[in-house]
Order: C-alpha cells, then sequence, then structure tokens
C-alpha cells in the first residue's frame, strides 16, 4: 500500500499485523478519491474505522487539512501512528482507540463538524446508514459533506435515507462503495451534478 498522489505521493503505508482488519486497496482508494475530489481546499475527514489510516492518510496528502482517525484494535492505532510519522502528517491528526458510537459522542462534545467522512465498517456490521444517522442528529456533518461508505457488494444501502442521497455507487469484486452526499435541505435543491453519478459501476 502506498499513497496514491498529493503532498505524501509514493510514501509507503505498513499494513495492520494478522488478518483482522480488510485494507482498502490502492486501487479502490484512486477510484475513491476520483469520485469525491479528487483534491480539496481544507477541510476535516473523520475515518471511523480507520485500519491502517490510509484513507485519512489519502486526504491529507490531497489537501484535507485535518482528520481525526478512530478505530478499536490497538494493532490498528499503533499502524496508524507508525503511518502519520511516515507520512509526516502527525501534526495534522488525532487518533483515538474507541468503538465507532462512542467515538462519535465524545466528537459531538466537542463540536467537530465534518467536510468528508470514511465508514468501513467489518462486513458483518450492517450499519453505516445508522451511524451516518448518528452523525446527522448531532450535527455533526456540514451541508454538502460526502460520506464514503464500503461495504460487501452483496449487500445494498437505501439510495435515500435523512438528509443524505447516494451520488456513486460502484463494485470491485467483494467491495462496493457507497457514496453519499449531506444536503440539510432538498425541497429546492437544483444541484443535478451532485445526483449526476446514479450510475452504478462495476468492475470485477
Amino acid at each position: 500500500m502506498r499513497v496514491v498522489s498529493g503532498s505524501a505521493k509514493g510514501r509507503p503505508l505498513k499494513a495492520v499485523p494478522g488478518m483482522g482488519t480488510r485494507p482498502t486497496t490502492d486501487k479502490v482508494k484512486e477510484a475513491i478519491f476520483s469520485m469525491i475530489g479528487p483534491y480539496f481546499d481544507g477541510g476535516t475527514v473523520l475515518d471511523l474505522f480507520a485500519g491502517t489510516g490510509g484513507l485519512a492518510i489519502e486526504a491529507l496528502s490531497r489537501g484535507m487539512e485535518r482528520a481525526v482517525l478512530v478505530d478499536m484494535d490497538p494493532k490498528s492505532i499503533e499502524t496508524i501512528r507508525a503511518n502519520l510519522k511516515a507520512t509526516k502528517m502527525e501534526g495534522q491528526a488525532e487518533v483515538y482507540r474507541n468503538d465507532a458510537v462512542r467515538a462519535l459522542k465524545a466528537l459531538e462534545k466537542r463540536g467537530l463538524v465534518l467536510d468528508a467522512v470514511f465508514l468501513d465498517p467489518p462486513y458483518r456490521m450492517k450499519n453505516g446508514d445508522e451511524l451516518m444517522l448518528l452523525m446527522q442528529d448531532k450535527h455533526m456533518l456540514r451541508q454538502g459533506a460526502v460520506i464514503v461508505l464500503e461495504h460487501e457488494s452483496g449487500y445494498e444501502y437505501p439510495a435515500e435515507f435523512g438528509s443524505f442521497t447516494c451520488v456513486r455507487h460502484a463494485v470491485y469484486g467483494e467491495t462496493a462503495v457507497s457514496i453519499y452526499r449531506y444536503e440539510e435541505h432538498t425541497a429546492d435543491s437544483s444541484d443535478d451534478d451532485s445526483r449526476a453519478g446514479g450510475q452504478d459501476e462495476r468492475n470485477e
């Protein structure tokens, strides 16, 4: 694994020891950022099941100003810190060992408002939409925020729920990526290009 583009382009990233994590491949990572960016002018990103930290580090490399990375696995936390150090991004990132719901409650108390969120929960968990609605209820998302939800390709999340609309959906073998946009007021939205990605893309 490596940083695909941006200020830390080409820097290698460590994998988490063992078989407990499922890191996003460079191919999928590059596809994700081509859909949501590919580059950013500041902003705050949350990686809620951070694993190696690769997605948040990629976002920082491409211009995000600040990242918060959360994972429950101590080995993941060690790996995230090592990868942040290797890419010289420790000063832009906060790393926490916590479960997703408790982490969101803690971050809400600090008034964190997010421009982008990466959600890559274990495939056995099908609660990505519940976590998104929790962020909505806690007013943690900036208008127009982007949520990247990775999940098992055989499982489908709703195209619309709460204030979220799926704007892109792509399948890469066993992995699916659903990209949602948060729009609190959608009644008179003429932002057709934010809906333009309604087509599915499949790369087996």
